[in-house]
């Protein structure tokens, strides 16, 4: 690609990006996995925090990053009144060369200005040893061929307080706001944390403290917006730096109750030709004030600094180092480690915090937890095994969940609103996750685990209220018995209730209702009477998925399981009065009976079921969607083209198909016909054929998530009355593309999956368009910018996609299976492509060598060398390997194992 707007530098995802400042809505994330979580600019804007209630820097959205005045700088005054911002923000325009240059969560700003003759270096972490602050170190230097005599000043503006306060009681919080100078910097502590439901006792405090290179600590500073700015200046020009004010050096009490900043002025100092002078700055949130003067004896000097920078760089890189591909193509390779990274900026950030995601509270969504997961899986299944487990205790025990997640694993909120809802599509993606957890360690165990229901005031789905629950009892989030104790069932039973009481929770055309919504957030104006045939299949594919797994637990002689009393309601084939499933009024009598059965509370009795009648129920509910959708969902165009009706809406009415208006086609309606068996072959292809005549763009090559339906569906969803081509309405929905291709892969379709993943790819990296950092963002607009970056779930699926699917290397039931499906393009670089990542304890590195380049069903695995040792393995397919995890065993984790496949 020509006119990029970055390169990488390195191996390593290290990018460069000239003039970045040119671009006003890029952002870069920064955070610890103790969740001190930033955003910065190459402006230095952007905000640091630690959870919604915890600001130190004003909380900004997209459009805040060049709305807002305020952000990180440093200033520079000259003896003759000029005046320099090292970042660039500030009244006085100059012709500047900017450059950023980051990795792996550490940022670079250089900054020249030849009319100056200064030049400034800024860079920016959070440490991963997990200390609340924000290492931040400002290098000026002389690049001119005289001496230049500064005096500088360091800000990082300081809010302190809930991002809640943005808009409501601002002033009348600052007003609670404590400051205290110290010789190192600022320390401001909030007298209470301000919220009129019940104000509380506030113990955290925000501290800004800095140091030269040396530890020598700053001549003072401005604590306050007042002192800093002035009554006529701003942060674009500050009247203490534009007057080279003297800082205060003690607290006073016109301190005291005020807008707060860290402005810390530094001693005057005077650089030869060539000389640098370097200054540390530290933004810290801290449980207790008396935390901050350790902290800043860790991190006081530019060797401490830099210590912290490599260990910085050392850890990420190594975290980031277990999950590679090297294809002869650096852009992609350097690109992918960036996307392998962003499911653990989801798992630190959650859903909020970064400026295009300007919505929640914090915490992490229900969908997003378990697919957060499956690359994860990937990195460290034993870390894993504890949070899938602890999550199942979101299942209530109607099938519906809690949909928010804290911090604390194993801990839910039943909706950050606060409104009764549920999602339809819940219900499949903990048995999505699981399963692939169970395919890569073969363990299980997992499925025998007890675990508790969530429980709270909504009932039934939601559609009634427990008016006798107790939000304060002590374990009033918990499902009780009729006796009064805890309920406890196996997560293989939690699994069972979310399927079974969703295949009967069935709308007037038999399909799962959409209740409030499905995996589309923005379909969710049709409660009533909507219906999701896309999930139903992706519920079926599940049925069919944990029928396999029974017959592998028979395998291992396990004969029966216990399961609450009540799910018998469910399994009609077991419990002798079977229900006539194309009846949706049957099914949905025995769902209302389930309900009542267990409403409030349940009799805490189990019984045990053998597996085969078990296979025998769930087979008899998997082959009656398979069947309803291929008789009545499938809508033929012509011999080459048809597609499947993914929706109905709230007036009970088929949302896709063919009319005289056009072409009505949502790609999710595809997707899980396809991912989950129920599309032959031959559906298969015709839908890709129908796909790319009506949802691929034609200029960019991306799919896009629906066709234009030219009008709002108020009967559908607030999706269509967004402008087409944006977010839920017919963007470049990364997310529904990644599973599309990984749902193409899955059918032997792998020339069109890799076109679909491919899009993706050249979208991200066309940078003149994208305007954004390397990622994978949620959505390409119509005009192909990215948008919403880093926190998407996409991300997981395109790293799982890649391993288990490209490449083939994948656990079947704890066995390794490697079975590529490389397309011939994809050796257009090199006749050798390799992808590493952990499998059984072990560094795996699997390279494939095509030496004449055939296409993907053209060759065969041919021969095999291993490294540092043969292991015994079988060959049930031409294209297909697998070696025994207890071949495997053979191998120390230090060992690691290399294999050699040649494709001819």
């Amino acid at each position: 690609m020509t006119n990029q707007l970055w390169r990488f530098t390195d191996t390593t995802g290290t990018f460069t990006f000239p003039d970045a400042d040119q671009y006003n809505t890029l952002y870069f994330p920064l955070a610890n996995d103790a969740e001190f979580i930033s955003s910065i600019t190459p402006l230095g804007k952007g905000d640091i925090k630690i959870s919604q209630n915890h600001f130190l820097m004003q909380p900004v959205t997209r459009d805040d990053l060049h709305n807002l005045k305020s952000g990180r700088n440093f200033w520079i005054y000259a003896p003759d009144g000029t005046v320099w911002s090292a970042l660039g923000v500030s009244q006085f325009r100059r012709k500047e060369q900017v450059t950023v240059d980051a990795g792996i969560l550490w940022h670079r700003i250089s900054r020249e200005c030849p009319e100056t003759g200064l030049r400034a270096e800024i860079i920016n972490f959070v440490p991963v040893s997990g200390e609340p602050v924000e290492l931040m170190s400002v290098t000026i230097t002389n690049c001119s061929d005289g001496a230049r005599t500064i005096t500088p000043t360091g800000v990082i503006p300081i809010f302190g307080r809930s991002a809640d306060n943005l808009r409501d009681h601002r002033h009348v919080t600052s007003l609670l706001h404590r400051v205290h100078v110290a010789k190192q910097g600022v320390i401001v502590q909030p007298a209470m944390s301000f919220d009129e439901r019940g104000h509380k006792i506030n113990h955290h405090a925000y501290a800004v403290f800095g140091c030269e290179a040396d530890g020598t600590l700053p001549r003072g500073c401005f604590p306050t917006l007042e002192s800093f700015i002035g009554d006529n200046g701003c942060f674009e020009a500050p009247q203490a730096v534009l007057r080279n004010l003297e800082p205060a050096r003690k607290t006073l009490r016109t301190h005291q109750g005020k807008e707060t900043v860290g402005a810390l002025r530094f001693s005057l100092r005077t650089l030869a030709p060539g000389e640098s002078a370097t200054y540390v700055l530290m933004g810290m949130i801290l449980e207790k004030p008396q935390q901050a003067l350790t902290l800043f004896k860790t991190f006081n000097s530019k060797e401490k600094f830099d210590r912290a920078l490599h260990k910085n760089t050392a850890v990420w890189r190594k975290r980031v180092d277990s999950i590679q591909v090297t294809t002869g193509l650096p852009l992609f390779d350097n690109w992918f480690r960036w996307v392998t990274l962003q499911p653990v900026l989801r798992k630190i950030f959650g859903c909020s915090f970064l400026p295009d995601f300007d919505y929640g509270r914090g915490g992490k969504g229900w969908r997003d937890l378990w697919q957060d997961c499956l690359s994860l899986i990937f990195i460290n299944p034993d870390e894993i095994r504890d949070i899938l487990v602890a999550n199942f205790g979101g299942v209530r025990i109607d099938g519906t969940n809690a949909t928010i997640i804290t911090k604390k694993p194993g801990f839910f909120i039943a909706d950050r609103n606060k409104i009764s809802r549920v999602w339809m599509d819940h219900g499949v993606w903990p048995f999505f996750t699981l399963l692939l957890y169970i395919h890569q360690t073969g363990d299980y165990s997992v499925l025998f685990e007890n675990r508790t229901y969530f429980y709270d005031r909504q009932l039934s789905r939601a559609k009634e209220i427990d008016h006798t629950w107790n939000p304060h009892y002590k374990h009033c989030k918990h499902l009780h018995t009729r006796a009064g104790k805890i309920y406890r069932g196996s997560v293989l039973e939690h699994i069972l209730v979310q399927h079974l009481s969703a295949f009967f929770h069935v709308g007037a055309h038999n399909t799962i209702r959409l209740e409030d919504a499905d995996w589309n957030d923005g379909l969710d104006m049709a409660r009533d009477k909507g219906e999701s045939v896309a999930f139903t299949c992706f519920y079926a594919g599940n049925l069919y998925q944990i029928i396999e797994l029974l017959r592998e637990l028979k395998k291992r002689r396990k004969t029966s399981l216990s399961i609450a009393k009540e799910l018998l309601i469910l399994l009609d084939r077991v419990n002798g009065a079977p229900v006539d499933y194309a009846n949706p009024a049957a099914k949905q009598a025995v769902l209302a009976r389930y309900l009542k059965a267990v409403r409030c509370r349940i009799s805490g009795k189990k019984v045990s079921i053998t597996i085969d009648r078990l296979i025998n129920d769930l087979g008899a509910k998997w082959r009656a969607i398979a069947a309803l959708v291929q008789k009545k969902e499938w809508i033929d165009i012509d011999r080459q083209h048809g597609f499947f009706n993914g929706y109905y809406d709230n007036l009970g009415k088929r949302v896709e198909g063919c009319s005289r208006a056009g072409v009505r086609m949502t790609l999710t309606g595809q997707v899980f016909p396809i991912i989950s068996g129920i599309a032959s072959l031959e559906q298969t292809r015709k839908t890709y054929k129908t796909v790319c005549r009506y949802l691929r763009d034609k200029h960019s090559g991306g799919f896009r998530l629906n066709t234009d339906f030219t009008q709002p569906q108020f009967h559908l969803g607030r999706a269509f009355a967004f402008t087409y081509g944006e977010k839920e309405n017919g963007a470049v929905f990364s997310h529904m593309c990644i599973m599309f291709a990984n749902a193409l892969y899955r059918r032997g379709l792998a020339v069109e999956g890799y076109t679909v993943l491919h899009s993706l790819f050249q979208l991200a990296t066309d940078t003149p368009a994208g305007k954004i950092y390397p990622c994978l963002p949620e959505y390409f607009n119509g005009e192909n910018r990215g948008m919403y970056c880093y926190l998407t779930g996409s991300a997981s699926w395109f790293v799982m996609t890649t391993l288990t699917e490209v490449f083939g290397i994948k656990g079947r039931y704890g066995d390794l299976y490697i079975e590529p499906k490389l397309v011939r393009a994809q050796f257009a670089h090199s006749s050798i492509i390799s992808a590493t990542c952990n499998f059984a304890g072990i560094h795996l590195n699997a390279a494939f060598h095509n030496p004449h380049k055939k296409e993907y069903g053209g060759y065969a695995i041919r021969t095999i060398t291993m490294q540092p040792k043969t292991l015994v393995y079988d060959q049930p397919a031409p294209g297909c390997i697998v070696i025994a995890r207890k071949a495997l065993a053979q191998l120390s984790a230090r060992e690691g194992l290399s294999i050699e496949i040649e494709l001819n």
